[in-house]
């Protein structure tokens, strides 16, 4: 009898040592190895908006977009701007066809990039649908977040087909953090005298190349996070060009700036001006007089870069970011309160378990502890007065 207790015994604080054994080995694994939420990409382009309804899918990929617009736009280009995946449908709405085109990329300035490079001379540049869009030649171009958007209708482009754009400008993915803030670059280019979508941003020699840039692609250094802008202006004297370059560092951009030199008869036109300031680089081209365009470049900061309205994102995305926070950390507390829940659980039954081995009641009755002040002798008894004794 002796025996077989001491081998239950035994039994049971292996199992209890083994299971302690097994919980810390899992706690350890997951604090030691990283685990990676995968949330699912929302849709692209959605089966219906207002009053729209898609009827066909031309095309989904991870790569270029297949369209009969986007496809004159390089491939390469699109590869430097961080093309992510794409998407191709066809939609109808009483009759009336659009042909849609959607292009997402890693951030906000691949997008802004790839709009520049997509957008047609001609196009009515505004902010109806999204951050940008332009208008024209049958066509409605915007960026939502970090997607470039192409709706293609078979006639000339209404102002209440523009209207129509808006839910689909609406379902697009939602950009959060810093992936959806534009880049600034292109803010330093002067509206006055610029031509109606003559503003070019480019983030690779590719996509500088196809924009018209006037400068040979390869010696700008790309391969140092460089970012270019290129502005066409229009007045009595001709066409003329304003190139911005911005690096991450004023060294290599005075490295640039001496390169831009030796290079600069190359370029065509009278009057060429060149400036540096800090990290960029300012070159102004073309039919520009030598005070006009000195006048141009002077007259550009790099100071200028820390004013930017379209920095701060919308209320919309502060509050859903703040309810997203919100609600992991209520998914964090029910996660650790059930973990400490089933620890006590785990523990609690494993010493009632043991203690029904050992041949002892599962529960353990409450002990108090106690200072025993009661009186501890006799209560004094006195006679009565009406008794002799003692007397």
């Amino acid at each position: 009898m002796g025996l077989g207790l001491g081998t239950r015994r035994s039994v049971a604080l292996g199992l209890l040592a083994l299971g302690l054994l097994a919980l810390g080995l899992a706690a350890g694994l997951a604090a030691q190895t990283p685990v990676t939420l995968m949330e699912p990409s929302a849709p692209l382009l959605p089966v219906k908006f207002g009053e729209w309804t898609r009827t066909a899918v031309v095309g989904a990929t991870s790569g270029a977009v297949s369209g009969y617009w986007l496809e004159s736009v390089s491939k390469e280009a699109l590869a430097e701007c961080g093309e992510q995946r794409s998407k191709v449908a066809e939609y109808a709405r009483g009759g009336r066809e659009v042909h849609v085109e959607a292009i997402e990329f890693g951030d906000r300035t691949g997008a802004d990039s790839a709009f520049t490079l997509a957008e047609r001379p001609g196009m009515k540049v505004g902010k109806e649908l999204g951050v940008e869009d332009a208008v024209g030649d049958g066509a409605v171009l915007f960026v939502v977040g970090k997607t470039l958007v192409l709706a293609k209708f078979g006639g000339e482009v209404t102002a209440a087909d523009v209207a129509a754009l808006k839910p689909l400008a609406e379902a697009m993915p939602k950009v959060f953090g810093n992936s959806g803030l534009a880049p600034m670059l292109p803010t330093l280019a002067p509206g006055k005298g610029m031509v109606e979508g003559g503003l070019r941003y480019a983030l690779g020699p590719v996509s500088y190349a196809a924009e018209g840039g006037v400068l040979p692609a390869g010696s700008l250094g790309w391969k140092m996070e460089a970012e270019a802008v290129t502005a066409l202006y229009d007045d009595a004297r001709g066409r003329e060009t304003l190139t911005l370059l911005l690096y991450p560092t004023p060294t290599i951009a005075e490295n640039v700036a001496a390169v831009v030199r030796d290079e600069m008869s190359q370029v065509k036109g009278p009057n060429t001006k060149l400036r540096r300031e800090g990290s960029l680089v300012l070159l102004a081209t073309g039919s520009f007089a030598p005070e006009e365009a000195e006048r141009m470049i002077g007259g550009i900061h790099l100071s200028q870069l820390a004013f930017n309205q379209d920095v701060h994102p919308p209320f919309k995305v502060v509050a859903a970011q703040t309810f997203t926070l919100l609600e992991n950390i209520a998914i964090l507390s029910g996660v650790l309160g059930a973990g400490a829940v089933l620890l006590g659980l785990f523990l609690g039954f494993g010493r009632a378990w043991l203690r029904v081995l050992r041949g002892k009641p599962a529960a353990v009755e409450v002990e108090f502890l106690s200072l025993h002040l009661a009186p501890q002798n006799k209560p004094a008894q006195f006679g009565r007065t009406d008794s002799t004794e003692g007397c």
